[in-house]
């Protein structure tokens, strides 16, 4: 899992200090650190092409200064820029020794004048927005069309929770160091830092073990480890069971979408269950490996205990009967993903939800898009605060999984831990994407995986589909991209 870890700015800084306790001089970190962002800097540029680094007064403008003598050195025609000089007796002041050139005032600074601009003007743990001279400095450089390769993150981002602060550099790559931030991955952050590279400037990886971060960029280490092999003798139901739960003739595309993207994830089977009036709009659709099953009470499509998992709220309907349905599934084993409708039933009663899973002992995962979750939480959370710690604060009062989809989708658990996805193409977001999603959940709990990783799994496979169908999707090539995802990816 080492390389998917995120850290705080304040991690991060941990991470600094027990490297120098470790013997490693904070000058030599930064100076590692100018050495890769300047080696990042010159791909793709010229000879004696024109680079200007803009460098603040902290850790950050040391490591441009670095960069700045290193690229000079290599024979480009390099401008240093500043508002501020170190201060005295820092690492950042013996990086600025450095440079033996001359060091410009930043409010001179044409970005016109450059092939690229390296930005090494504030560091990720902003404490107030950016105003005066580096603001006006930024708003200059984003008006350029100049490339800007950014250290560590853009200035004016912050790197917990992406958000700007006042204005943000728009870069086209960052160069960080040791692990990337949760700024890096969350909007809009992600989109000012563009292609984000991390470097090794030599902090041992054991210092994780003390820092413990609990914050992940979604990929395959994160959950590849908890899918077991599936042997030859296998049968059918060694790989579960799964339940969806219909509404109407109205909502039939919506359950069917989900139950056959349970299917390719590798569920053993899929059982589909709807009133029976529906049941022709359900048949007529067509033969497949979908189990249908006319349901004439909850209860008896919960009396085959080997169905072991079960989705309700894709296009079930919003009122007290699905509210009710909900808390009577609570009250069983099964594992249990809530979407959509199931979601709206409880707008506002989130106590109501968290209380019903407080006793749970099977999993819960709730998967609301922001407009669901604002309703679902309506009073419960600072609606200000920052997706990564909505999402962490709802898990823990829903006491549930919740993976608050979106561009930059968060998988949040109540024991604290958090990922963040960053594969889904734009072109996902489209009607019934969320309920494939919500089905190959459903699929992979079936199939055994512990709830987190379930969740962090499907998401990240839904994303690699979307990317493996393309522009111009519709939800139904979802599921039927997930055999060559998953081949791709070496399987679960």
């Amino acid at each position: 899992m080492h390389d998917a870890e995120l850290l705080t700015t304040t991690q991060m800084r941990a991470a600094d200090h027990l490297a120098m306790a470790a013997g490693v001089p904070g000058l030599t970190l930064m100076r590692r650190a100018g050495q890769a962002v300047a080696e990042v800097a010159q791909r793709g540029l010229g000879a004696g092409s024109a680079i200007g680094v803009l460098c603040g007064p902290g850790n950050n403008g040391g490591d441009g200064y670095v960069a700045a003598a290193r690229l000079r050195g290599s024979g480009f025609k390099v401008r240093l820029f500043t508002l501020a000089p170190p201060r005295p007796g820092s690492d950042a002041a013996e990086a600025a020794k450095l440079w033996d050139g001359a060091v410009e005032n930043a409010e001179t600074f044409q970005p016109e004048a450059f092939d690229l601009v390296i930005d090494a003007l504030l560091g990720a743990g902003l404490t107030r927005d950016v105003d005066g001279a580096a603001a006006g400095l930024i708003a200059r450089l984003n008006d350029a069309a100049t490339p800007v390769l950014a250290v560590d993150l853009p200035s004016g981002v912050d790197g917990d929770t992406g958000a700007v602060r006042g204005v943000a550099v728009k870069a086209r790559g960052c160069v960080t160091f040791f692990r990337a931030k949760p700024g890096h991955y969350l909007y809009p952050g992600r989109e000012r830092a563009g292609l984000v590279e991390v470097a090794d400037i030599g902090i041992a990886v054991d210092v994780l073990n003390k820092i413990r971060p609990m914050t992940f960029a979604n990929q395959p280490g994160l959950w590849r480890g908890f899918a077991g092999s599936r042997a030859a003798t296998a049968h059918k139901y060694d790989h579960g069971h799964a339940l969806v739960i219909a509404g109407g003739r109205e909502g039939a595309g919506a359950a069917r979408l989900a139950a056959r993207a349970a299917l390719r994830i590798g569920a053993g089977l899929v059982t589909l269950a709807m009133p029976p009036e529906a049941f022709a709009v359900y048949a007529a659709r067509g033969p497949d490996a979908l189990m249908l099953r006319a349901m004439t009470s909850l209860a008896d499509m919960l009396h085959d205990r080997r169905r072991n998992s079960v989705l309700i709220g894709p296009a079930y309907g919003v009122g007290p009967d699905t509210r009710a349905a909900v808390l009577q599934l609570m009250a069983t084993s099964r594992a249990l993903v809530l979407d959509a409708d199931a979601l709206g039933s409880f707008a506002g009663e989130a106590a109501l939800l968290g209380d019903a899973a407080r006793s749970r002992a099977s999993p819960c995962i709730l998967t609301p898009h922001e407009g669901e979750f604002a309703r679902l939480m309506a009073g419960r959370l600072d609606a200000t605060l920052d997706k990564l710690s909505r999402a962490r604060q709802a898990a823990q009062l829903l006491h549930a999984i919740v993976v608050l989809k979106g561009a930059d989708t968060v998988i949040a658990a109540p024991d604290g831990r958090a990922a963040i996805n960053h594969n889904a193409p734009p072109w996902l977001a489209t009607a019934g994407s969320g309920d494939v999603l919500a089905g190959m959940i459903t699929g992979l709990l079936a199939q055994g995986l512990p709830a987190f990783e379930a969740a962090c799994a499907a998401v990240y496979l839904h994303g690699a589909a979307g990317v493996a169908a393309g522009r111009g999707l519709i939800a139904d090539d979802l599921p039927e991209a997930l055999a060559r995802v998953l081949a791709a990816t070496g399987g679960m």
